[in-house]
Formats: structure tokens, sequence, C-alpha cells
């Protein structure tokens, strides 16, 4: 796809080169064929996220050992961006799941690595992200201990997957100010309650905000307790996979587009976020997102009034583009946003 095939040119071939054109035929097979309709539904095929993991994505960051890819950040970025550019909502669901998959790797119990990480780099279990108690701010989600575990309060604002994960790795504060991170089923009851949350894009994301009230996690559920500090520098460490959506809509609306200078736009944000350390990457970011709005704004000006017919991607993509906007941003990625968005243009 012009554009698109080249996404990986200069990256090893291996281990890399077989996820990358893995990925690219589910994109080219599956996805992007089935996108529109995606897009139109309230929850994404069942067969989607089974194709990903029969085809070992769902191990994408695992161990070898343990049934994973082990894949370079590289080849993770490029795999990301290759499935968004077919179907953001589906990659979308998929991304949510790696964070449990390197939590499950990390776990000093070796109870924990045993029983948890090749199930979820098998895919045979799905994982979907609460993470509530780590965001900025006083903790929107609480954990005490109690005997046997710890019991769970608050909310976590931002679920997604809910209906097509069956765990979900939560994040909870202390009142120590430490983080309790744990593998809990996805499962409402009388202590979880699930509010189905209404998108402009990606609805058959199954996003959702998940109350807590006095719900139990039972010691051996536990993955680690850390400080908060050390989150946020993880967190900042992980911010380059989340721009790997943002250029792969811009790499689908280059596609649908015609060769145009936005092509060597894309190569350069690509570049500028491959290179960028923990200082630069918020700038990057946010540049990676306005260049999707970019892209996707040109094509549907390019293709004119069909754009904004209810069963075109140019509209579909322009939304996704919005979308990612805010999503994954920090409050600095925000502030580069804000100042791109708004400076004037130069005469």
């Amino acid at each position: 796809m012009g554009t698109m095939g080249g996404m990986a040119a200069g990256r090893g071939p291996s281990a890399a080169g077989r996820a990358l054109g893995i990925a690219r035929k589910i994109t080219d097979e599956v996805l992007f064929p089935a996108a529109m309709a995606v897009d139109a539904a309230d929850r994404i095929p069942r067969a989607h996220l089974d194709e990903l993991a029969a085809a070992g994505l769902y191990g994408l960051v695992g161990p070898a050992a343990a049934a994973g890819l082990e894949a370079s950040p590289a080849t993770v970025n490029d795999v990301t961006e290759m499935l968004a550019s077919g179907c953001l909502a589906t990659t979308f669901v998929w991304l949510q799941h790696h964070r449990a998959v390197r939590a499950a790797a990390a776990a000093p119990d070796e109870a924990v690595r045993k029983s948890w990480l090749e199930p979820l780099c098998r895919g045979d279990r799905r994982a979907g992200l609460a993470l509530g108690g780590a965001l900025p701010g006083a903790p929107a989600l609480r954990a005490r201990p109690v005997a046997g575990g710890y019991v769970l309060d608050g909310m976590s604002p931002w679920v997604t997957g809910w209906g097509m994960i069956d765990t979900l790795y939560a994040v909870a504060r202390s009142a120590r100010g430490d983080l309790v991170t744990a593998l809990l089923a996805a499962d409402e009851g009388p202590t979880l309650a699930a509010e189905r949350l209404r998108l402009v894009a990606v609805n058959a994301s199954g996003t959702v905000q998940l109350r807590f009230d006095g719900h139990f996690v039972a010691a051996d559920r536990v993955v680690d307790v850390i400080s908060y500090a050390d989150w946020v520098a993880r967190d900042a460490r992980g911010l380059r996979a989340n721009g790997s959506l943002s250029l792969g809509v811009g790499a689908r609306c280059c596609a649908l587009a015609g060769r145009s200078a936005l092509d060597g736009e894309l190569s350069r944000r690509r570049a500028e976020l491959d290179a960028a350390g923990a200082d630069a990457m918020p700038a990057a970011r946010a540049a990676a997102s306005q260049f999707a709005l970019q892209a996707a704004s040109a094509l549907v000006a390019g293709t004119g009034s069909r754009a904004i017919l209810a069963g075109e991607h140019p509209q579909r993509l322009a939304r996704e583009a919005l979308f990612l906007l805010v999503f994954g941003s920090r409050p600095a990625i925000k502030q580069h946003l804000t100042q791109l968005l708004t400076a004037p243009r130069q005469p």
C-alpha cells in the first residue's frame, strides 16, 4: 500500500519481519475490509481478536519461554502502527493487553508468573487496564490491606474492552502512596459495576467506567507493590507506543489520498518518535497527533462531499484523529498539542 508498505524499512528481518508480515496480512485481509462495519457496531467481532491471538500477537512483548514473541520496542511500534491503519478500535483493545503481559513477566512472585504469563501471551486470557490509582492528583482508586489481600474502593474512568476481556490489570493507591497492582477477573458483581461510555470514535472498543465498592483482591492476585515515582518513570518510558496509533491513522489517510507531501511528513514524525528520549517525547507525541489530524483533514478535503457520508472512510478517520488528540495524553503532551494547534500561522 505505498506509504504503508515501507513501515519497517531499515529494521531487522527475522522475528521482527515475520511479526510485521503477520500484522500486514491481518490488516489487509481482516481489519481494514471490516473497519466501517466495526465503526458502526457496539463491539469488535470476537473473530478479530481471535485472529490476533492465533497469530501470536497477544504475546508480542512476552518472553519466548512463555509462548511470547519477545519483540523489540521498534517491532512493537511497527506492528501497532500497521494494525491501527486497519482498524483503530481493534488495535485499541489489543494494545491495552500488553501492559498486563509486561507486569506478569516482571512480577517478583514466581507463582504469579507461572499462573498468568503464558495464558496472557497465548491470548487464552485477555486483559484490559484499570489505572484509576495511577492518575495524577487524589487517587480515584484506593487499596487498603485486609486479611488475605486488599480491598479496592473508588473508580477507574477509562477501561477498554469490556465484554471482550476476562482479566483486569488494576492499579490502586494505598494510604502510604504506593501503587498496588493486581490481576482481577473482569466480571461485574455486587462490588464491581461497569457503566458503558459512548464514544464518537472507536465506540466498538467497549469502553466503560468501573466502580469498585469494597472489592476484595486475594493476595495471590497481587502482582506487585511499587512506589508512585517508579510508576511515573515506567509510564514515561512507555509513551512511544501510543504514538504509533496516530501514525497508523495518518498512514491510512496518506494511502487513501495518494502520493503527497504528507508521505514525507509521516516519515519525519515516525523518526522523531523513534529518536525522542523522555524529555522530547511529549513534543514528538503531540506532533504525531497533530499529523494524524492534518492527514485526515487533507483526505476529507481532497475527497469532497462524499467524505462526510456515514459509510465512508474519511469521516471515520477524521473522528479517530480527534480521539487520538486526547487518548494516552499526559499534561505535557496536552500542553504541546495546545500550543501546536493554537500557534498563529507564519506569513
